[in-house]
């Protein structure tokens, strides 16, 4: 079973503002409700980077690594993590709305397997709420 999720939100800041923002691994604590830390080696985001996530989903606090597999910058970021019992690819697009304002859309997707398996509905709207929360979150840190 497949589980794929999307939200998406409008924030009046400029695409290249909110893109920058979304992408930097130092602001995502900001931002992403359920990761508690971010280890990178510090260099600007690029395709190939690796992040480590330390993040709390469900009530467990896991390890996650993620390389990023695209970077068109102020258009479109996607990384994705292969290991562990639910292998998934995130996401991020931006379009330009109104005058000066972005349409981000974030989309989680992956494949589970083992218990996971068992558990995608439960993962399904646990995922669907993340994103919609994390997105509110972010419009109110680049609203003030």
């Amino acid at each position: 079973m497949h589980v794929r999720v999307s939200s998406a939100i409008e924030i009046e800041r400029p695409r290249s503002e909110v893109a920058a923002f979304a992408i930097d691994p130092a602001r995502a604590c900001e931002w992403y409700g359920d990761v508690k830390h971010v280890k990178w080696n510090g260099q600007p985001v690029a395709v190939g980077s690796r992040l480590a996530f330390v993040a709390a989903f469900l009530g467990k606090e896991s390890d996650y690594i993620y390389e990023v597999t695209e970077l068109v910058p102020g258009e479109r970021y996607a990384m994705t993590r292969a290991e562990g019992p639910f292998p998934m690819e995130t996401v991020f697009w931006w379009e330009d709305v109104g005058e000066g304002g972005t349409r981000m859309t974030l989309q989680s997707s992956g494949q589970p397997t083992g218990l996971s398996l068992l558990l995608a509905p439960l993962l399904r709207s646990s995922m669907k709420r993340s994103g919609r929360k994390d997105l509110a979150r972010l419009k109110t840190i680049l609203a003030a």
